[in-house]
């Protein structure tokens, strides 16, 4: 999916009195006011995304240990940014099932709103705010029961110079009706609203549009996303918007940050020229900072702005640029328990953390094996699936599931033959070669009983 975040940064005067309040046709929305947590876990790499990508298809560039070792690494936020009404359910389902098979917290970044982007490089979203509402229930039904982050809506808030009054209170009923949607579909979802960053509005400012779009059923809001303020200065920033809020009587809310490339110079929001920027901190839920949730990569490090290059577009140059000079990732231990669970609402099939369990050892010589993680739940199941390659690299890979009891409906990162009974997966154009010793990714979803966790690995 391409990621549309170009994102304009620039100061904005417009003030928003507006309370929202409205409630979407036919959705249940019987949720208090939500009080932010510290979240606790390790957040979820995508195997899919775009630097992974690239970094599987290129391994004899000479940038792509650099990116490797400090981009294609690292936890970064799916951005679900295309107006797909009728698939971006199974979409979510598919990455939620992967993110608890791995027992970690995936980030995802909702960008679909109305007239997003003021009509910029990202511009698009749903039609009207009334397909926004479909598109955001059916969000919301793939989120499953376990611990989320939800991005909501990057730029909706701090940039407004192109809507009328009536469409600003329209936004803001729209965000606050999304904000409760979500949670009605999976409470343990941390959803947080847009703050824009410490050089645009106000702090004062912010807060009133924060409140005017429902914050008080969020966990808290984002700031910096795509942009480069320092985290020093972000959280600062947040603090003012917290002190702020507390004083119109919102309290217990929080902050996240983006720190995908905050680690060099500031200046310009575009970074597609420049070359003095750096990644910053490392993704993690670990900041130290009673008031901030998680320090994030919501804009994926070396995708453009839409400047210079297509928005979105992963640019390796771009990516070599902002990880050449910084410091190694840390070293984390991975969890040893799930993350919490509570018992979702009866219209969410229930997830459970699948066992999983991998081949005792590589095949001795070349070849690839592969293990296989499912998570079950009453009428359906979501299977991820890893691919390894034997003691020699490999350039193409089929697997077989054994399927006897199901049926795939959709699958991701491989091509499908057959739904039922024995169901082959074949690579994919960017994920057929894999290192000696190395792993890539699949995953599908179906009705009926999943398949156990063995299946058959052959190279082309």
């Amino acid at each position: 999916m391409a990621i549309f975040s170009s994102l304009r940064r620039r100061s904005a005067a417009i003030s928003v009195a507006a309370v929202a309040g409205a409630t979407a046709v036919g959705v249940c929305l019987a949720v208090s006011s939500a009080s932010a947590g510290t979240l606790s876990g390790s957040l979820y790499r995508d195997p899919s995304s775009a630097v992974v990508r690239w970094v599987a298809a290129n391994p004899g560039d000479s940038r792509t240990a650099v990116i490797r070792d400090k981009i294609a690494s690292q936890p970064q936020a799916r951005w679900f940014a295309n107006f797909n009404p009728s698939t971006v359910q199974s979409e979510v389902s598919g990455f939620i099932g992967a993110a608890n098979a791995a027992q970690q917290i995936p980030v995802l970044a909702v960008y679909e709103i109305t007239n997003r982007d003021c009509g910029g490089a990202s511009a698009g979203g749903a039609p009207d705010l009334n397909q926004y509402q479909t598109w955001v229930s059916n969000f919301a039904r793939g989120l499953g029961n376990q611990t989320v982050i939800i991005i909501l809506e990057t730029d909706s808030l701090a940039l407004l110079t192109c809507l009328s009054s009536a469409e600003i209170n329209a936004r803001n009923q729209a965000i606050s009706t999304a904000t409760r949607t979500i949670k009605s579909g999976n409470p343990n979802a941390k959803v947080y609203l847009d703050a824009g960053h410490s050089t645009w509005n106000s702090a004062g400012e912010t807060a009133n549009r924060l409140r005017a779009a429902g914050v008080q059923y969020a966990d808290g809001f984002f700031t910096n996303v795509s942009n480069y303020n320092s985290t020093s200065n972000e959280a600062n920033f947040g603090r003012a918007v917290i002190s702020a809020l507390n004083g119109m009587g919102i309290s217990g809310k929080r902050q996240v940050i983006d720190t995908s490339r905050n680690g060099g110079a500031s200046g310009d929001w575009c970074g597609d020229d420049n070359t003095d920027r750096r990644i910053g901190q490392y993704p993690t839920t670990n900041t130290g900072d009673s008031n901030i949730d998680a320090y994030l990569w919501v804009k994926p490090p070396g995708e453009a702005d839409g400047c210079r290059f297509t928005a979105g577009s992963f640019q390796p140059d771009l990516a070599f640029s902002l990880a050449n000079g910084a410091p190694n990732p840390p070293t984390t231990t991975p969890p040893t328990t799930p993350p919490p669970t509570t018992t979702p609402p009866t219209t969410t099939p229930p997830t459970t953390t699948p066992p999983t369990t991998p081949p005792s050892s590589p095949p001795a010589g070349d070849g690839c094996y592969a293990s296989i993680a499912v998570n079950q739940w009453a009428g359906g199941f979501t299977a991820s699936v890893t691919v390894t390659a034997g003691k020699s690299d490999i350039n193409g890979w089929t697997v077989t599931v054994p399927l006897p009891g199901g049926a795939v409906t959709s699958a991701w990162n491989a091509q499908v033959s057959g739904t039922s009974g024995t169901v082959g997966f074949t690579n994919v154009s960017y994920n057929g070669r894999v290192l000696g010793r190395q792993s890539t990714n699949f995953g599908f979803q179906g009705t009926g009983t999943g398949p156990g966790v063995l299946a058959d690995c052959v190279t082309s």
